[in-house]
């Protein structure tokens, strides 16, 4: 079963260049450490794709094993864990995000 989530995370993030797995959506955030994520990313002018763990809890919990984070949000760049929201504002205040999206081409 755990195997089963890991390749369907390893398939979403390996598909998209940017995924954020977020309690509900970037149109409706349900909880406010999603919420900022989605700011930043809307700031930025990025395409990613937004996954609700809310809605699977199979997933809640795989995320958390796949990444050895212990919560969500979470942002995937390239296939490549992030962070959490304190790592994702602190990255985007210092520049460091903009930085990184334009090291992997998704950002000019």
């Amino acid at each position: 079963m755990q195997e089963d989530v890991f390749n369907r995370i390893r398939r979403d993030i390996a598909e998209n260049n940017i995924v954020l797995y977020m309690k509900g959506s970037a149109l409706f955030p349900q909880c406010g450490f999603s919420a900022a994520i989605v700011q930043v990313l809307d700031s930025l002018g990025v395409y990613y794709k937004d996954i609700d763990v809310l809605s699977d809890q199979v997933l809640s919990r795989g995320i958390k094993d796949f990444a050895n984070w212990p919560s969500t949000p979470q942002l995937y760049v390239k296939g490549e864990f992030v962070g959490g929201c304190d790592t994702v504002r602190k990255m985007y205040a210092a520049g460091e995000l903009q930085a990184l999206l334009a090291e992997k081409k998704i950002l000019p």
